[in-house]
């Protein structure tokens, strides 16, 4: 008889209002990647989703709002775009605290699995 292991989907909700973005996104990687939890392993996808409220509360320290950049390559030659953190911040909020969470998970398979489980209110 084949044993048959069963877990429960776990909601974690977390509130952004004055945090930093780099620490908060450090504590989203964690959770995310289940490193809180007692089952945890390097391979396995923990079956939880964080919810992240109050996304355009976030605290930026410094003058990063203006200088920091963030790039993409449009596919043609010569069209790689730039654009500052604080148009994205006031478009979407949550895509700050997504490409953050981004660059700190770990470059592997279930890096797309983990930010799908990523979520914002």
């Amino acid at each position: 008889m084949k044993k048959v292991i069963t877990t429960t989907k776990e909601t974690i909700r977390v509130d952004a209002t004055g945090k930093a973005l780099g620490r908060l996104a450090t504590d989203l990687c964690a959770i995310l990647q289940g490193k809180k939890s007692v089952s945890y392993a390097p391979n396995k996808e923990p079956n939880n989703v964080v919810i992240v409220t109050n996304a355009d509360k976030i605290k930026v320290t410094g003058n990063k709002m203006q200088d920091e950049t963030y790039f993409r390559h449009t596919g043609y030659l010569g069209n790689d775009k730039h654009t500052p953190m604080n148009v994205i911040f006031q478009k979407n909020p949550g895509q700050l605290i997504k490409f953050a969470v981004n660059g700190m998970l770990p470059k592997n398979r279930l890096r797309a699995r983990h930010l799908k489980r990523l979520k914002f209110e």
